[in-house]
């Protein structure tokens, strides 16, 4: 019988279990708003997820679920790609468009374009919009900056790698940038509207990749529904450059007692996993760099623990 989700049905079932879910968020919901989401349809508290995304964007948000949240502080976020169209002649006081106009300017010189985009490949110093998730004093810039305080931000330093599939119109450009964690791509929207000669600001945004993880594997969030089943993905392939190393039986059991266990990989961290390549420990190398004993410095609980 069909049950709602507040139902004894939806009660009986059992809980998620740990493990990676690949969300495509929709415009107009925070990152928040996602988590809360999923804590509700897999009815368990223990939800994180992977860099956030502004609510005016699309795409790809990792989440972690159960134990797996642990591992965040570990997974490779990098490189990141984006879909993105910027429209030229208008300026807007977050730099995208759910801002409020505050400048115009001219039709973009095309011709500069290629200078342009030269000049904003590499690593840059970027200066993050005042409508921004930095913190200011102790309270996000955003916060202050709604209240109609003056927000100047320093830049940070950021590294844009290429820009792809590059189109343009009239008034506007797509293109898809792969960029490292951190990148503004609202403030690049901005200075490439001054690089060519006018005002610009971001219009459409969507991440598309983050590290090995690819928004085409996520799931949407009209079918994130309670009852439909979302198997959860191993957040192995998200641990990018870290060594791994197979245990067997007798080395979880250490592990798990918060035990050193022989290192057989090279490299100064791992990941330690079981004889079905599941996620069981990082670990450091103890002692020297040439140490041949790995320290557990997270270790995943087993099914047995209930934790």
């Amino acid at each position: 019988m069909p049950a709602s989700p507040d139902g004894a049905a939806s009660a009986a079932r059992p809980p998620v279990g740990d493990g990676l879910l690949l969300v495509d968020k929709p415009a107009g919901m925070t990152s928040h708003d996602v988590v809360a989401r999923v804590r509700r349809t897999l009815r368990t508290k223990r939800v994180g997820h992977a860099g956030t995304l502004d609510p005016f964007a699309t795409g790809l948000l990792v989440c972690a679920v159960g134990q797996a949240t642990r591992l965040l502080p570990y997974v490779h976020g990098e490189p990141k790609r984006y879909r993105t169209r910027i429209v030229f002649g208008v300026a807007t006081d977050t730099d995208d468009l759910t801002g409020t106009p505050v400048d115009s300017g001219p039709l973009p010189d095309w011709g500069r374009l290629p200078a342009a985009l030269a000049s904003l490949t590499g690593e840059l110093m970027q200066r993050p919009p005042a409508f921004s998730a930095k913190h200011v004093d102790g309270e996000r810039a955003y916060a202050k900056a709604r209240r109609g305080e003056t927000v100047v931000l320093a830049p940070v330093p950021v590294r844009i790698a290429a820009w792809h599939d590059v189109s343009t119109g009239p008034d506007w450009l797509e293109a898809e940038i792969e960029c490292g964690g951190g990148t503004d791509i609202r403030s690049l929207a901005r200075d490439l509207g001054l690089a060519l000669g006018t005002v610009a600001h971001c219009a459409t945004l969507r991440r598309v990749q983050s590290g090995p993880l690819h928004v085409r594997d996520a799931v949407s969030m009209e079918a994130l529904r309670p009852g439909e089943g979302h198997p959860l993905s191993s957040p192995l392939p998200a641990l990018v450059g870290l060594s791994v190393q197979p245990i067997d039986a007798q080395a979880v059991a250490e592990l798990r007692l918060g035990r050193q266990v022989a290192a057989t990989v090279d490299g100064s961290r791992a990941v330690l996993v079981d004889g079905q390549h599941a996620v069981i420990a990082i670990a450091e190398r103890a002692g020297s760099p040439e140490g041949d004993r790995w320290q557990p410095r997270v270790v995943l609980p087993g099914p047995e623990s209930g934790a």
